[in-house]
């Protein structure tokens, strides 16, 4: 098949980018899309240019490594489907395929399609871990967890923390992504104990990182390859408001 790509290009975050076309031979409906980006890469090189870069892993819809814009969407057309997911046969023959990184200002491009991320993990860290005394390992059984709980937490903890929410989000708000690593813990027994400390560091750990603020229009929930519901955003705000009116209540008395 023929397809036509239009790759975003740059040096660095402080150079100037632009796009670059490319319509590599011998693309089959069957190749992934990296395995395409792949094809590209090699015909760059036997002709003496540097490769195309972008950021992967496991390849296999997991690690959240590989979200790039295709066709203005965060991992391409198909729902609930990863870039390396993705295969050219979602494509028509002659098409014209732009690839972009994703923008926003806590995503800093590294190098072409390649973005630092790390912002997302610093929201993790500032309160996405549950304090408990480690020396033999507990019984499974002995602290109950109801069924709904359970599956609530498992939907939750989905989240591969690809950023696909925030690039698909017209303020680059962080919301779906905080809200579910506050969810999948708060609905366990052993995460009850730092629920309002917890919501309060992450929230502001995100307004520090730069993301913006959430308007409800859902892009997230549309562009999440795990579909993970707007849902948690709400409960997040919830979570938070309850939170700041239990420290304020504290300091009056």
């Amino acid at each position: 098949m023929k397809i036509t790509f239009r790759i975003w290009m740059q040096d660095g975050p402080n150079s100037a980018g632009e796009f670059v076309e490319h319509a590599p031979e011998g693309l089959a409906p069957d190749m992934s899309f990296l395995e395409a980006l792949d094809h590209v890469n090699e015909s760059r090189i036997l002709s003496g240019q540097r490769a195309i870069e972008f950021d992967h892993d496991c390849r296999e819809g997991i690690c959240g490594t590989c979200g790039v814009v295709i066709n203005g969407r965060a991992h391409g057309p198909l729902a609930a489907t990863t870039t390396c997911q993705l295969h050219m046969r979602s494509f028509s023959d002659g098409d014209l395929v732009t690839v972009e990184p994703f923008r926003a200002r806590a995503f800093p491009v590294i190098r072409d399609l390649k973005v630092d991320r790390s912002s997302l993990d610093r929201v993790a860290r500032s309160g996405g871990y549950v304090s408990t005394n480690i020396r033999a390992a507990p019984e499974a059984n002995s602290i109950l967890v109801p069924r709904h709980a359970a599956r609530a937490a498992f939907d939750a903890a989905s989240c591969i923390g690809c950023g696909a929410c925030v690039a698909s989000c017209k303020n680059a708000a962080a919301s779906l992504y905080t809200g579910a690593k506050l969810a999948h813990l708060s609905e366990l027994p052993q995460g009850k104990i730092e629920n309002t400390l917890r919501v309060v560091r992450m929230v502001e750990a995100m307004d520090r990182e730069g993301f913006g603020s959430c308007t409800n229009t859902e892009a997230c929930e549309a562009a999440c390859p795990q579909e993970i519901s707007a849902h948690l955003i709400a409960r997040m705000n919830r979570q938070y408001n309850w939170a700041r009116l239990k420290s304020l209540g504290r300091k009056l008395t």
